[in-house]
């Protein structure tokens, strides 16, 4: 019998919709952060609100990720990721929560480790979904 990827773990199952969408959503919104920092700096102060709010949505896809890796057994695979993801987004909070200058000077480089680490989970999450139900017919 073939080794199979532990992503690849019960391909008859399925993915979640919650966690594809999870997948997506969370490199989206944290581009959409980039976006947002990068309007509130150069053009309008108000939009401050709006990335704090923005940022603060984000818990929801970043822990549903992590809970379904924990959770759902055919999703140990994502753990690693999905892990991750949830750090840096913890740390992205803590950073943002204190004033200190030197603190908050991490903050873009976190939300780029952040960003990375979601998209790198995307693919996987994708390309599980592109694998046939039947690994056996492949080989």
């Amino acid at each position: 019998m073939a080794k199979i990827h532990d992503t690849f773990a019960e391909l008859s199952l399925g993915t979640p919709w919650w966690f594809t969408l999870s997948a997506r959503v969370l490199p989206l919104g944290v581009l959409g952060q980039f976006l947002g920092a990068g309007m509130a700096l150069f053009r309008d102060g108000d939009l401050w609100d709006v990335h704090e709010t923005l940022g603060l949505a984000l818990v929801v896809p970043a822990s549903l990720l992590w809970g379904g890796a924990l959770l759902v057994f055919r999703l140990r695979g994502f753990g690693w990721w999905a892990g991750l993801s949830f750090l840096l987004y913890l740390t992205q909070v803590a950073l943002s929560a204190g004033a200190a200058p030197l603190l908050l000077s991490f903050h873009p480089f976190n939300g780029a480790l952040l960003l990375t680490a979601s998209v790198i989970l995307l693919a996987k999450v994708e390309r599980r979904k592109s694998q046939p139900v039947n690994l056996e017919m492949v080989q």
